[in-house]
């Protein structure tokens, strides 16, 4: 919503500012220039991807128009049940929690928390650190290990759309002047015409540069941006189940650990001592 409400006021304020001094909107209809920057672009990106790239960018696009899935009663759902496992874990040892692991969609304690449980990205990254616990074989220095370097893999990906939306962002003004200039060749190669037909042909090649520029800031580079802060926003989640593991790894009680956890949240979406403990204790009576 933010996004389109974005747009809305780029387009007002550019357009209706153009209007409002005086100048005809039918003049910056150019639909061989946005054809000449639209389809430049979008052959730029093909060429500078590899179709992983070019999927997970198609793949990613379609988010920046949806809102953050990462609320605060997300975190407090998560929170709680990391709570839950920890407990059990400390009442009956681990291996009691081997079948909620390895299948958590039939599991009694997950299936209590469905909005966590849908995002297999998180239940994966839970389940698969609970399972070299289980094991025994790993100390708490080379789980931590893996787990920051799983992050970072997970980062990695994630800045690929990043990367690629904001090349496409960076190279329209450079077509936007690829347009222009062929409209001026063709206005050059037309000098016999009218003074008036060759003002207007000029008019219609600086379209072109007023069109690269605006649909690169106003259009194309901020949802780059966009995606950077959803990405952060999904690695936030893998540090706090990190964070929260490893304080149950070292000896610290399931309360403790999870509070660990709540700290390394953004404070945009952390829950109070007192609401995340008041969480946890309605969901010990259902």
């Amino acid at each position: 919503m933010l996004v389109i409400i974005g747009y809305l006021a780029v387009v007002l304020s550019v357009f209706g500012g153009f209007a409002l001094a005086g100048g005809h909107l039918a003049s910056l209809l150019q639909p061989i220039e946005l054809l000449m920057i639209g389809g430049a672009a979008v052959g730029a990106f093909f060429v500078g991807n590899n179709g992983k790239a070019i999927k997970a960018t198609l793949k990613a696009l379609p988010n920046v128009f949806k809102g953050s899935k990462y609320t605060k009663s997300l975190y407090m759902e998560l929170m709680t049940l990391l709570f839950e496992i920890l407990t059990k874990v400390r009442k009956e040892g681990l291996m009691s929690i081997e079948g909620d692991i390895d299948s958590p969609e039939e599991s009694a304690i997950f299936t209590k928390y469905p909005t966590v449980l849908a995002d297999h990205h998180i239940i994966e990254f839970m389940t698969d650190y609970l399972r070299l616990m289980v094991s025994g074989n790993m100390d708490a220095f080379q789980i931590e290990n893996l787990m920051d370097n799983e992050i970072d893999t997970h980062h990695a990906e994630g800045e690929v759309p990043v990367h690629c939306i904001a090349k496409i962002g960076d190279g329209l003004p450079a077509f936007g002047i690829v347009a222009a200039v062929m409209g001026v060749v063709h206005t050059m190669a037309s000098v016999g015409l009218p003074p008036a037909e060759l003002g207007i042909l000029i008019a219609n090649a600086l379209v072109g540069t007023f069109l690269g520029i605006l649909l690169s800031y106003g259009f194309v580079s901020p949802l780059s941006s966009v995606l950077e802060q959803k990405l952060h926003e999904s690695s936030k989640v893998f540090q706090c189940v990190k964070v929260t593991l490893l304080a149950s790894l070292n000896g610290y009680a399931p309360a403790l650990a999870v509070e660990f956890g709540r700290k390394v949240l953004f404070s945009t979406e952390r829950p109070s001592f007192s609401e995340l403990e008041e969480h946890i204790r309605q969901s010990k009576t259902k």
